[in-house]
Order: structure tokens, then sequence, then C-alpha cells
């Protein structure tokens, strides 16, 4: 259930440009605080649905409280058998050896239902209001127009793991997107004495990328951090092709617009974290971190159009150089403390992060024909974003005979603003004047308090349940600085989560879960001032737009069918009054880009995973999805419905050629993709990855990325009013060559240390003591 009412002021308009520049990125714990989706440790295996027991650390490494039996189940992890958590699917990412090289992008790009496209945007399972959150938490670089910059710049190796929650539980919050979670689980380490890795990569037409990781731990501490720096460059070229059709008479007046750009990227960062058992009871911990993204696109467009008769009414060649830089930063600190009864625990968690942004751009219009809603021919914008959040939440737990209580509480703030000012040049003098129908600054900040409760019942050996609900009230205030607009929106929310799970054998466990979401509207979809893009787009967003709401539901079924490691799961969906976006040709051939409220959507699918040896030396790893998607065609005079049966798969294939040689080939498949007014063609690319060993601290490492330089992506619009096609190519085939070096105590004996690269020949990985061949990204810790 859910309320909303909205307020509407009206001031005198006013404006201002102000920058705000702050340090600015990315918040890594080193333990799991209030409301995270913390890794849970090795442990044997139990019956469904029963609670985890704590498991003691390493002698000499710092000890958090004892942990109460977790509602999210075991997670036990070999190179042959997986299990996935009641409400989650884990993925080790740090076992794939292309992480000394890849980007986070490039390893979400991985990852089972998960895709990421040229643009950066993210979408898992087709859907695209996919909420990413940082150690269970969200942080303000994962926010809007900054996720993509950040997830193409941070280094995989600083992850651990990667879990995808379809159907989140009640400690998960909406805001940020308020759809289904990645969580992304930074990289720890707390073995006794010090660890540490270096890896250096060096790719085509100048690219490169370094990264360290180090950690120590000694008696009641434990201290770690991460540094990196990559540079890199990527070209794009693509074609537009453009039908506005007269709805009175029919008459086609076709356009097409050629574009080709190049970007180049510096990104800079750090993190660094440590943990105090202060006394027997409580501990303490404090994390920082810092990173600056700097990137400079030149760009080139060139426009033509005619009338239904065959006439040029425009035709120009726009030129554009683009300077930007973000600046992210984060500080947290958090509190365990241990409760008298056996597994109760209390933890406060205080989480800060921000994110500003500074982008100069300068452009010039050459006209052979000149639009009539042309501008002046030389002009430049300056664009100012800075994003605040504040995080604080709390979370207790206590065992029962029969099964575990959680309960806890949220309050976060999220304040945003963003500044645009235009200037045109006088071709003559290279005098600047403000253009005032193209300047604006917008203001949003939204406050959120939730409470959540969650109780998990052992029913008997082979029954689990867990049930939760989530209050949410969350407040937003919207000031259109510019115009003088002011809105203000409140909404409330139940929002109720059920999980079964049933013990069918030793190897067989089904699962059974429902999530209700809400998807709130975003900083940008709700600025209403219409935003210049170039002589023949323009943009706003909707101040009216109210949440969608999603029900979902899924069946999973996890087995073993001989040496085959199985998952295999079945969904449902239904979302209404979905956000989709909107667009209108308007007079002179401008085609305006809005967000508005429009109608329906269902889908369902067959999700599937398989895993297993071929041979002594081969492991494969397959998955996959079959969905059906229907929702309606936004523009459709008839409400008419599109829809789709979209096949998506990936496949790994490793090869272990003898202990220092290894080959990994990733095979990717993503399937048609709906959206409002049309659908996105298959897309389909290829990785490949080679590691030698050459000692047991050193190993080469070459991949090549989009190996045979088959990634596009096409989009297909199709309304009553306009039929586009539009086609959009990236750099095509990257190669990469660098060595990754590990040093410290690492698979020291009496210790549990996991090694971060699992390659070849080195301790717990293919060829080296314990080894059970090769390893690959599937579902993990």
């Amino acid at each position: 259930m859910s309320t909303h009412h909205q307020v509407v002021h009206l001031r005198h308009p006013r404006r201002r440009l102000i920058a705000h520049l702050v340090a600015g990125t990315l918040l890594v714990p080193l333990a799991a605080g209030a409301q995270q989706a913390p890794t849970a440790p090795e442990q044997p295996k139990q019956p469904a649905g029963a609670p985890v027991q704590a498991q003691a650390p390493a002698q000499g490494q710092a000890q958090a409280p004892a942990q109460a039996p977790a509602v999210e189940a075991t997670v036990t992890v070999t190179a042959t058998k997986t299990q996935n958590r009641i409400d989650r699917q884990t993925y080790d990412v740090k076992a794939d050896p292309a992480t000394s090289n890849d980007s986070v992008a490039d390893t979400l790009n991985k990852v089972p239902a998960v895709a990421v496209d040229a643009d950066g945007n993210v979408t898992l399972r087709g859907r695209q209001n996919v909420q990413i959150l940082v150690d269970g938490k969200p942080s303000a670089m994962m926010q809007g127009e900054n996720r993509a910059a950040a997830i193409a710049a941070l280094p995989a190796a600083d992850l651990d793991s990667v879990e995808v929650i379809n159907n989140p539980g009640a400690q998960f919050g909406n805001e940020g997107g308020g759809g289904p979670i990645i969580n992304l689980v930074m990289r720890r380490e707390r073995s006794p004495g010090g660890f540490a890795v270096l890896n250096g990569n060096v790719g085509t037409e100048g690219r490169y990328n370094t990264s360290g990781f180090g950690s120590y731990t000694s008696g009641r501490y434990s201290v770690q951090g991460a540094v990196f720096r990559r540079q890199d460059k990527r070209e794009s070229s693509g074609e537009t092709r453009r039908e506005r059709i007269d709805p009175v008479t029919g008459a086609i007046s076709p356009s097409s617009q050629v574009t080709e750009g190049v970007n180049r990227m510096e990104a800079t960062g750090f993190n660094a974290g440590m943990t105090y058992n202060w006394g027997e009871k409580d501990v303490v911990g404090a994390t920082a971190s810092f990173s600056q993204n700097e990137n400079e696109n030149e760009s080139s467009q060139r426009y033509r159009s005619t009338t239904a008769a065959g006439i040029i009414d425009n035709e120009y060649l726009r030129r554009g150089l683009n300077e930007s830089k973000n600046r992210n930063y984060s500080l947290g600190g958090r509190l365990d403390h241990k409760g008298d009864a056996p597994g109760e625990i209390f933890k406060l968690d205080l989480r800060l992060s921000g994110t500003d942004g500074d982008t100069a751009s300068r452009y010039g219009n050459t006209y052979t024909v000149r639009p009539p809603s042309a501008g002046a021919p030389d002009s430049r914008q300056a664009y100012l974003t800075d994003t605040r959040i504040a995080d604080f939440t709390g979370d207790y737990e206590l065992p029962g005979a029969h099964g575990v209580f959680k309960m806890g509480y949220k309050v976060a703030r999220n304040s945003s603003t963003f500044d645009n000012a235009y200037f045109d040049i006088n071709g003559s003098t290279g005098a600047e004047s403000v253009n005032r129908n193209r300047t604006n600054r917008f203001e949003l900040d939204d406050t959120t308090y939730a409470l959540y409760g969650s109780y998990q019942w052992r029913v008997n050996e082979k029954w689990g349940v867990l049930g939760g609900l989530r209050a949410e009230y969350a407040d937003l205030d919207m000031n259109q600085v510019t115009t003088g607009q002011r809105v203000s929106n409140h909404y409330f929310d139940a929002i109720p989560s059920a999980f079964v799970t049933y013990g069918l054998s030793d190897d067989t466990t089904l699962r059974l879960s429902y999530a209700h979401r809400i998807r709130r509207p975003g900083a940008g979809e709700l600025n209403p001032f219409v935003i210049y893009r170039d002589e023949l787009n323009i943009s706003s967003g909707n101040p009216n737009l109210q949440p969608t709401n999603t029900d979902s539901l899924e069946l999973g079924v996890e087995t073993k069918l001989g040496k085959v490691d199985t998952n295999v799961r079945l969904y449902a969906r239904r979302d209404s009054d979905l956000i989709q976006e909107r667009r209108f040709v308007l007079a002179n051939d401008v085609l305006l880009t809005t967000r508005e409220n429009a109608g329906s959507a269902r889908s369902g699918g067959i999700e599937f995973n398989f895993s297993g040896r071929a041979t002594e030396k081969l492991m494969i790893n397959v998955n996959g999805n079959v969905g059906y998607a229907e929702q309606d065609v936004l523009g459709s005079v008839n409400a008419d419905k599109r829809s789709a049966t979209s096949i998506s798969g990936r496949a790994r294939i490793a090869y272990q050629m003898d202990r220092a040689n290894s080959f990994a080939l990733m095979l990717n498949a993503q399937g048609k993709t709906l959206f409002g007014e049309g659908y996105r063609q298959p897309v389909r690319t290829a990785d490949f990855n080679y590691r030698r060993t050459l000692t047991p601290a050193l190993s080469l490492v070459v991949n090549i990325n989009d190996l045979f330089d088959s990634q596009k992506t096409e989009t297909i619009t199709e309304t009553d009013r306009l039929r586009e096609y539009s086609v959009r190519r990236g750099s095509g085939r990257m190669a990469y060559v660098g060595l990754s070096y590990r040093f410290g105590s690492f698979g020291n004996a009496g210790g549990n240390r996991r090694p971060m690269f699992m390659g070849p020949g080195g301790p717990g990985g293919p060829g080296g003591p314990g080894a059970g061949g090769p390893v690959f990204i599937g579902p993990g810790r």
C-alpha cells in the first residue's frame, strides 16, 4: 500500500550559478555494517532454512562479535559446488584472472542476467531501474549520471564478489532506484600478518591501468587500503535515421544524423579502512575514500532533414569539445555491539558520501541550410552537479529457539543540485552573452525515514520461512530555481517480502520468494526545465511523476545433475505506473524527450546456470535467460501493446593447458529488449583471457575485449508519429598485457587466506596445492 501527496508553490524567479568544488568516491568498509549485504564465510552444509552458525576467526585475526543465525542462510563455495543464499545469488569475481585488468563495468558484464552498454547503463533481466550498492549501502557516485563514469573507472581488482538480489528483503530500501539490487562486495583481508597485490596493464592506443591492494592484521586491529589509476580511450560512431509522420495527412518527412567521437579518460583513487576490537563485546570501524575522473570528449554531428516534398529544410555540421572532472568521496564509521544473549548483536552505521562534477563544453555550428530553431553558431556551456548522501542505520538481531528476529531503522538524506549555464558567442567579437532560455538551476532534497522487521522461522530440518515488512516515509522537495517553481512530494509505503526454502535432498534445494518494490523518480527525471542538447534535440523532466509499483515472484531449484551444478529459476513480474521515456516531435523537426507514467508491463521467464568439468583440464560454465515481456506502446492512439521473446546467454570456457598456462573464452549474447516506444536489437560479444604463472607470486596476464569486433547497439522506435532507427558502435577490439604480483602471508599454514588472484600455479589455484582445476566466474561466496 502507498499514499502520495503533492504540494505546488510558486515564488519569484531567481538565478544562481554556484560551483561547489568538494573532493569526492567509494565507501569501502572492512566488515558488513547495518542493513548491509555481508559476505558469509565458508561453512559446512546445513539443512535448508537452518540458521548459520558462527565461525571463529583465524588466530590473531581481528575478531568481530559472534554472528547470530543469519536470515540469508548458508553459503558454501568450492570449484565444483555452489549454493546461493535465501535472498540473493553471489558471484565470486576475484577468481577471474581478468579482474587484474578489468573495470567494474567489465566485470558486471560477465555476471549472469546483468548487462552494461557502451554508455554505462546497467540492466538486470532487461530492467533498467537497477540499484547499485557498495557493501550494502547507497553511495553518491552510484546515483544518476555519476554511475556510468564510476563503474568505468573503478578497478575490478577491488571487488570480492557481486551479489544479485532480484527480490530484495525488508532490510533494503527503495532510494536510488527501488528496483532489483546489485551489491558490490569490496575486497577484505583479515588473516594474520600482511598481504599485498600489485597489478599493471598496458593496452592498445595508449591505454593503461595500475592498481594495488594491501592489508595487515595483528591482535585486535586490522587495516587495509587500495589505490588505482586508469587511462582509457574510447571511440564511437553512429547513425540515426528518423521519419516524422504527419498525424493528419500521413506525409513522411525524413532526417538523418551521423556522429563520430572520441573520449579520453584518466581516473585516480584510493580507499582505506580499519577495524578495532574494543573490549570483548564491541568492534569499531572507520573508512575513507576518494577518486577523481577526468574526461575529454571530441565529437562531430552532421544533420540533414527534408520536408515531405523532398526539400532540404536544414543541414549543418556541429563540432564539440567537452572537458569534465568528477570528484567522489566517502567517510564511514560503525559500531557492532555484542549482547548478553547468544548471537544477540546491535549495529550502528553512519555513511557520508558525495560527488561533484564540473563540465565545460564548447560548440561550433557550420550551417549549409540554417534550421529555423538555430541559435548562435558558436556557444559555450558550463554544467555543475553536486550530490550529497548521509545514511544512518541501526540494526538489532536476536536469535531464538526456532528462528531469528531482526529489526532496524534508517534515516537518510540525499541532496542534489544541477546548475547549467549556457552562453552564446559572437563570431565577430568573441563576446559572450547568457542565453536565458537554456540556463537553469535545479535543486532536490530527498529525506527518507524507514523501519523494518523480519523473522526467520526454522520450521524443521527441511523447511525455512522468512517474512519481512518495511515501512518508508519519503519527503521530496524540488526547487526549479530559474522558474521559481517549487514542488513537494510525500510518499508513505508499506513494503512486504517473503522467502521460503525447502531442502528436498542433500543436493537439492527449492526456493520461493516474493517482493513488492517502489521505484521513485530521480532528480533528472523530475526537473521540468527544458534542457538544450543540440539544435534538433531537447529534453525535460516531469515533476508530476508518480512512483512505479512492482510485484515480483520467483521459484528456483538448486541441484546437481551428475557432476554439473545446476541452478534454474522461474520468475514473473508486473509493473504499474511505469516511468518511461516519451518523445514528441515539435515544430521545425525539434524532438523533445521527457518522462511520464505510462501504462503497465508484465514479464516472466526462466533463468539457468550450469557449471561443471567436461574433462580434467576443461571447465565450462553456461548461463542464460529465456524471457517474455509485454508492455503498453507509448504514443499509440489505439492503446496497443508490444511484446517480445528474448533469449540471452553467456558461456565461459576455461582450459588448463598445464600447471603454468590457462586460457578462458567468454561468449556473451543479449536478447531483444523492450522500452516504451520501441526495442533494442540483440547484442553479441566475446572476450579472451590468457594467464601464465611465471613464479608462485608473479603472473603474466593477456586480455582481449570484444574479440570479434562485434559490439554495437541498435535501437528502433515505432509510434504513430515517429519512426527511428539508430545504431552505435564503440571502440571495438582492445588488447591488454600485464603483470600481477602477490606478496606477504598468503597461503600460510594455519591461516584461512583466500588469494585474490586464483590463477594457475598459485596457492589454491589450478595447478597449485589443492588445485581443483581452472577457476571461473560463477556463483560463489
